[in-house]
């Protein structure tokens, strides 16, 4: 059997396994449905295979690292995440790079957004780094011809990362960063220009259908450390207001919340995030936060929240610009280097 048909097959069995597993009773929180179309998973993938052909062996001694590199003060460099980082000094930007390797790596970073927020995206680098490639790097980690491998891409407010499934367990290929500073925060203004503070607005949705006793089960004191979004496990001792304690309409607004964090990626991404999120319980195994020591204006538009579960975390910053924090797995034995 060839490497193509076998990835199809496995594929469409992860797709099956999806299906299934959210076929959960009524009175569950059943996850976003994702339509399953008919493209080419793997796209990225494919051409981080075709953009490592194409490198020198001193570019490889740059930007190629062994699967589990670790670096001396950074660690594991395969599973860092942070706001504001380049992995090497290869910049993509500049003439480090041909103008054939360059445009293969904007490629690469168009088939890991969803095609929707490609514009988004590139406004958030247009405003915080001066456009696409400046000051940002890239890393491939592994042989993309033979075993496993990830490509991440760094800079500021971005960690994005795609690796084809060949490190199981998690979703995205590891822990994500994105955030956008606009140059300008206004919360009278509803965080004008700022791409992704929807997200917020949609999230803020869900705390103005609770009752009185829910809200103070789901405001929190103390917001947590952003980056600190290691795993907790199922004996976590989670703060915020359990999933389960939300009515019908509730969960189904949470529903429409997760489907709203997960937007602005692919769907091969999407799926597997749910599918990772399941393993560990589903939404049920979650808990949601409002944090009040950060509420600017104290006007209970929420800008700090958290979605946390066992092997899931979604952390959202919102002021004094936006930073988010993603970790997912379907297991919370795997480690975080933040």
């Amino acid at each position: 059997m060839s490497l193509a048909n076998q990835r199809l097959i496995e594929e469409s069995g992860r797709r099956q396994f999806l299906q299934q597993s959210l076929g959960l009773a009524a009175s569950a929180v059943v996850l976003p449905q994702l339509s399953a179309q008919a493209t080419e998973p793997q796209q990225a993938e494919t051409l981080v295979k075709v953009l490592y052909d194409t490198l020198t062996e001193p570019q490889r001694q740059q930007i190629c690292y062994a699967w589990d590199h670790v670096d001396p003060k950074r660690g594991l460099l395969r599973t860092r995440v942070s706001n504001n980082w380049m992995i090497n000094d290869a910049m993509i930007h500049g003439d480090f790079y041909t103008a054939e390797q360059r445009d293969l790596i904007r490629k690469i970073f168009e088939n890991i957004v969803s095609p929707e927020w490609i514009s988004k995206f590139d406004q958030q680098m247009e405003d915080d780094c001066g456009g696409f490639g400046r000051e940002q790097a890239i890393g491939i980690f592994g042989t993309p011809q033979a075993g496993p491998f990830q490509f991440v891409i760094t800079g500021r407010h971005m960690t994005l990362r795609c690796d084809g499934n060949t490190a199981e367990s998690v979703a995205f290929g590891g822990p994500i960063f994105y955030g956008h500073d606009p140059g300008a925060f206004d919360e009278g203004k509803d965080h004008a220009g700022n791409v992704f503070w929807q997200q917020a607005v949609q999230v803020n949705q869900i705390y103005q259908m609770l009752d009185g006793k829910q809200r103070r089960a789901a405001e929190v004191a103390t917001t947590p450390r952003e980056q600190a979004v290691a795993f907790r496990g199922k004996a976590g001792g989670f703060t915020g207001i359990p999933v389960t304690d939300l009515s019908s309409d509730q969960q189904q607004e949470l529903r429409r919340s997760l489907t709203s964090l997960l937007d602005p990626f692919r769907q091969t991404d999407r799926q597997e995030a749910l599918q990772c999120l399941q393993a560990q319980g589903g939404l049920e195994g979650c808990f949601l936060s409002f944090y009040t020591d950060h509420d600017i204006g104290q006007d209970r538009v929420w800008d700090n929240w958290r979605l946390e579960g066992p092997s899931f975390v979604w952390h959202f910053r919102g002021a004094p610009h936006v930073h988010v924090w993603v970790n997912i797995a379907d297991s919370p034995k795997i480690e975080l280097n933040a």
